[in-house]
């Protein structure tokens, strides 16, 4: 036999064997809730470098975007996963009865912020002195929150246009921002480092980057949904602590508008703040959700009015799935 037919009977063995081992696996679809970026890219680490086949998934990423709601996806059963947002979104869905339930929370911390110019303030009460621009959705929420436990006004804010111009105008205005994104701008376009206070650790105690699925997926397919939170947890250690060059080249693919430059932001960002490993994450691994937590927001949103006491709010979360340290060998 000639070498050529010997390395065209390899060639052909290894393609047999690599179709024989996608035919062997479930496919389903993951929805983030905006557009491609470093904040998905555990999910994608897991993807590109074969984290869910192992575990027995064929994993699509379907972006999210402003014209994109896979949330309604997931309900209509037409994608299998979902990137939640926070705790409130469990609690409303709980309060609707919708079952959707959160298997898992990749962000310890929500990387809300409150960006102010420097100096300015010194400690996240001392931001009472100036004007917030924020957003409605921020107002209902968060905003809230503030009011009830540091005694912010509802007049001493207006309304966020998602412009920066206004914060840079005037040194007495502070804003809303995602950690990884405004201040990166304002460094950019206004030429300095602003403060940046994450609500987080003022006290928004709630989890966030939730992995959502519907309890018909728990009840039908609880293997899938095991792999897929154990394969995120793995696709983040080695996202944030090793090679995550694959991922990335993923990310802009799927992003044109992303550039290396704003994903190394966003990933130092990420571990300088505890985004994803700290908190609870520290003991049972990334991912980790505990009740305790969870009803320290639960009771901050009924004091703050957002979320009506004496809702079961059980049904919208399980802890069956994560909190098992998978992948903590990694860093």
């Amino acid at each position: 036999m000639t070498l050529k037919r010997v390395l065209a009977g390899l060639a052909l063995a290894a393609t047999t064997s690599t179709a024989a081992l996608a035919a062997d696996l479930t496919p389903v679809a993951f929805g983030t809730n905006w557009l491609a970026q470093a904040e998905h890219g555990g999910y994608y680490q897991a993807v590109a470098d074969g984290t869910y086949a192992a575990c027995g998934l064929d994993v699509t990423i379907q972006p999210g975007g402003p014209q994109v709601n896979n949330r309604a996806l997931m309900l209509a059963d037409k994608i299998q996963f979902h990137m939640g947002g926070d705790l409130l979104q469990a609690f409303n869905a709980a309060k609707e009865g919708i079952p959707v339930v959160a298997v898992a929370a990749t962000f310890q911390k929500h990387p809300q912020v409150i960006i102010a110019h420097p100096g300015v303030a010194e400690t996240f009460e001392d931001l009472k002195k100036t004007t917030l621009l924020i957003g409605d959705n921020g107002f209902a929420s968060y905003y809230q929150w503030m009011i009830a436990a540091y005694g912010f006004t509802a007049e001493q804010r207006e309304p966020y246009t998602f412009n920066p111009a206004p914060f840079l105008a005037d040194e007495m205005k502070s804003m809303q921002g995602y950690l990884s994104s405004e201040p990166y701008v304002i460094e950019k376009e206004g030429g300095f480092t602003p403060d940046i206070f994450l609500i987080a650790d003022a006290g928004y105690s709630t989890y966030a980057t939730t992995i959502e699925t519907m309890q018909k997926t728990i009840d039908e397919n609880p293997e899938a949904v095991k792999c897929f939170v154990d394969g995120s947890a793995i696709g983040w250690y080695n996202y944030l602590y090793n090679d995550n060059s694959a991922a990335n080249e993923m990310i802009m693919s799927d992003n044109p508008d992303m550039t290396q430059d704003k994903i190394d932001f966003a990933i130092e960002k990420m571990k300088s703040e505890g985004i994803v490993d700290s908190g609870d994450a520290l003991e049972l691994g990334i991912g980790a959700m505990t009740d305790e937590k969870i009803k320290d927001f639960y009771d901050k949103m009924v004091d703050a009015g957002v979320i009506e006491a004496g809702l079961d709010y059980s049904a919208a979360y399980t802890l069956d799935f994560t909190n098992g340290k998978v992948g903590m060998d990694l860093k």
